[in-house]
């Protein structure tokens, strides 16, 4: 790499290891098979890796403190002493068991249903309930919300931030830290307390910011960057002003210090000019979300702010056009000059998966159009190159990029002629049922006969040691498709029979046969691909392997109707059948950037669509498909919803209106704030819809105050995200505050998601508790 190149910077890292080594000591530590230093240990591992990584590709910039153990908005929490009363702490250093009691709950002394950490435990926050979790931004990223209460005090009680930056600096890294900006992280809590805004905190939190940024300013750090994407948000005028005044005390505190101040997920819009008025010596745009601000910034920013230009994709995994984007940037580079502009990608690559170069069983051909963070990192230092030097400097990397680019646009796995016309022959009659849901209602509920509240469950069970074992052994042909089945059926019947035993009067199968709910569907369709090695972190020790979704969709043959079969030829009580909703399947993949993603949202409902109609034909009477994801495409600028409900409604209902009206449609969401979209909620007009909203307390149902929902709902009163056994009591005052919104007539009683990732022993005390609820509501 030339010492002229421009600088070259990542905003973070993924977290995980490239084999998901954290995964692994996390869950060992939670478990106690090992403890708290041999978890610190292989965090450190990681870190160092991780810089490593990043300086052997040729990044100049290196982030540090973008680890965490379990998330970058918790760590935060800890920095600042944002820690609610319930979990013990008073003041100091926050221990590691408080630390993962606000992450994923601690279990009551009186219990022992794998208690997460009890024997690292301190005497803290026994039988607390972990913190609310939600979307961080419109990306599969969870975070944990931070709670605060109108008279919250602040405190300096974790120097994590100042640790990582001393551990880089002792293995040679000088690095910029980075935190999330405080009015973002305001912005980002909640309070439960009536009418209070966080951004009221404000003034009782900058002095810890300050204090930490002195510190890191004594250590050596000549940057920092402070994340404020709520930049990109619609922001009032008084989240602005709560902008001017923090960089105005944070230059005014430490006016040798220079702040990148970065934004991302979306343009600054009408926030330009704040973000331009802000004293910070860099400003970070995301340039693939928001490619349109590039010149507008360039006109307006004084000479001397440092620009960061995400140009390579933090959130998805195209390789990148580079003669395209060096045709874009060398007039603004030559313009402004090397000094003030710098190459990132548009966010932090936490988001992507580690590297490509991993795997060995991937197309070829597909694998040459990939980037993944290891790739990315190479595409910025080539453009810093470039830039800097000329592309002769880098002719081979610019020339290869091109051959790629058009190689994949050309390439016939892409496009499908078939599935074309079937798109231009869909009509609006497809997506609508034939009768309105009151008179369906009548003829499900003659048909079904349940009680009032009926009881279910989302759709997965645990997913053992056991099960994860076979499937293994399974891929690697040390099992046969005879024993591997007779095992999953074995599973099957053992859950259903549990079901029957306990009570519950709407049954499924337990999907042990499925790996993911969107791979599993994503495997039987064309057009997409997978990855062995391609994950990336959900929350906490919780990865995925998005599919990559490169090509023209459809489906070659049914994909559920046989295993749904067999569960419903075990049991007289309805057994629903269990699919992915197109929406879901869209979001929580790697999508083609070739197209507009509601052509791609439609050809997967079209293939969706195909096996509803097969499900029914075999003798299903209920069907769930899942929208998990729905609330989590929309836009962030509330003036770009519409377009994006629009189509994402249509495609559920292009998918879920073929069949007839006795037949009950089913679907979840997760983390889903109604009351942000409540009319496209209605508007699905899916029969029965069951959502989260365990952790908010109900909250998510106060849009019932005045919107008349018609159809049925299971507001979910279990938290799976926990280990925690919730108490009959606690599920019966979650289902009375329900009832203060809805009708019991409307009420279905069910967890908040699927139990995939809970043990049987947390999960069946858990649903004896909430099928007794049920009987008390009765």
């Amino acid at each position: 790499m030339s010492v002229s190149s421009l600088p070259v910077a990542t905003l973070g890292t993924p977290r995980i290891g490239p084999r998901r080594e954290l995964k692994i000591a996390l869950e060992s530590y939670w478990s106690g098979k090992s403890d708290e230093s041999a978890l610190l240990e292989a965090a450190a591992g990681l870190r160092a890796a991780n810089w490593a990584r990043q300086k052997s590709l040729g990044v100049t910039v290196i982030p540090s403190n973008d680890f965490t153990l379990y998330d970058h908005v918790l760590d935060t929490s800890v920095m600042v002493g944002a820690i609610p009363d319930i979990y013990g702490w008073k003041s100091g250093p926050v221990p590691l068991a408080t630390y993962f009691a606000m992450a994923r709950g601690a279990q009551g002394e009186d219990h022992d249903s794998s208690c997460t950490h009890g024997h690292h435990g301190d005497g803290h926050a026994h039988g607390a309930p972990a913190q609310e979790m939600t979307k961080w931004f419109d990306t599969n990223y969870h975070y944990m919300v931070p709670e605060f209460t109108s008279g919250q005090r602040f405190e300096l009680s974790s120097l994590k931030a100042v640790d990582e930056y001393r551990e880089a600096k002792a293995l040679g890294y000088q690095t910029r830290p980075v935190l999330l900006g405080p009015v973002t992280y305001l912005k980002l809590g909640k309070s439960k307390d009536a009418n209070f805004d966080p951004l009221s905190l404000l003034s009782g939190l900058l002095p810890v910011y300050i204090d930490l940024l002195k510190r890191l300013a004594a250590e050596g750090a000549a940057w920092v960057q402070l994340d404020e994407p709520c930049l990109v948000l619609d922001l009032d005028d008084a989240t602005r002003k709560a902008l001017r005044v923090t960089y105005e005390q944070l230059a005014s505190a430490l006016p040798k210090l220079k702040i990148m101040l970065t934004t991302y997920f979306g343009g600054l819009g009408d926030n330009l000019d704040t973000a331009l008025s802000l004293p910070v010596a860099g400003l970070h745009l995301d340039l693939v979300r928001a490619p349109e601000q590039l010149d507008i910034v360039v006109a307006k920013a004084r000479q001397d702010l440092v620009l960061s230009l995400g140009v390579i994709d933090g959130r998805n995994i195209w390789r990148a056009n580079l003669p395209v984007l060096l045709d874009r940037l060398e007039f603004m580079v030559a313009k402004r000059g090397i000094d003030c502009v710098q190459i990132a990608p548009s966010c932090s690559l936490l988001h992507v998966p580690i590297d490509v170069a991993l795997e060995a069983d991937l197309d070829a051909e597909l694998k040459s159009w990939l980037a993944f963070s290891v790739q990315k990192m190479a595409e910025l230092a080539t453009l810093g190159e470039a830039l800097a030097s000329g592309r002769a400097s880098v002719a081979d990397a610019v020339d290869a990029s091109a051959k790629a680019a058009m190689a994949r646009k050309m390439s016939p796995k892409v496009h499908d002629a078939k599935v074309a016309a079937r798109i231009a022959a869909v009509t609006s009659d497809m997506a609508r049922r034939k009768r309105v849901f009151a008179d369906r209602a009548k003829l499900q509920r003659e048909r079904f006969g349940l009680p009032s509240f009926p009881t279910t469950t989302i759709g997965s069970f645990p997913q053992t040691a056991e099960v994860r074992k076979a499937r293994s052994a399974h891929a690697k042909g040390a099992l046969s498709d005879a024993d591997y089945e007779t095992f999953l059926r074995e599973e099957t019947a053992r859950t259903i029979r549990w079901q029957e035993d306990i009570g519950l009067d709407v049954l499924v199968h337990g999907e042990f046969e499925r790996n993911d709910m969107v791979q599993y569907f994503g495997e039987q369709l064309s057009g997409f691909a997978f990855t062995r090695y391609g994950w990336v972190q959900s929350y906490g020790s919780r990865c995925v392997r998005p599919p990559i979704l490169f090509g023209d969709v459809s489906r070659p043959k049914p994909m559920t109707v046989g295993w749904w079969k067999y569960a419903q030829s075990l049991t007289p009580k309805p057994m629903k059948g269990m699919l992915t909703g197109p929406v879901t399947i869209l979001n929580w993949s790697f999508v083609r950037d070739d197209v507009p993603r509601r052509l791609a949202c439609r050809q997967i409902a079209l293939a969706i669509r195909d096996e509803v109609a097969d499900l029914e034909a075999a003798g299903a009477s209920m069907i769930q498909i899942d929208e998990a994801a729905l609330r989590e495409g929309l836009p962030l600028r509330r003036s770009e919803w519409k377009i994006y409900l629009d189509w994402a409604v249509e495609c559920f209902r292009l998918c879920a209106s073929g069949v007839a009206d006795a037949t009950q449609v089913h679907t979840h969401m997760c983390y889903s704030e109604f009351n942000d979209i409540i009319d496209a909620i209605a508007a699905m007009d899916a029969d029965v819809i069951s959502i989260e909203t365990s952790r908010s307390k109900m909250e998510l149902l106060d849009a019932f105050k005045t919107y008349k929902y018609p159809n049925e709902i299971g507001p979910g009163v279990y938290d799976i995200h926990s280990p925690r056994v919730p108490a009959v009591d606690e599920m019966t005052g979650l289902l009375k505050l329900a009832r203060q919104r809805l009708s019991d007539r409307q009420i279905w009683i069910n967890p908040d998601c699927g139990l995939k990732t809970r043990k049987w022993e947390e999960v069946r005390p858990a649903l004896v508790n909430m099928v007794e609820a049920a009987r008390l509501m009765r």
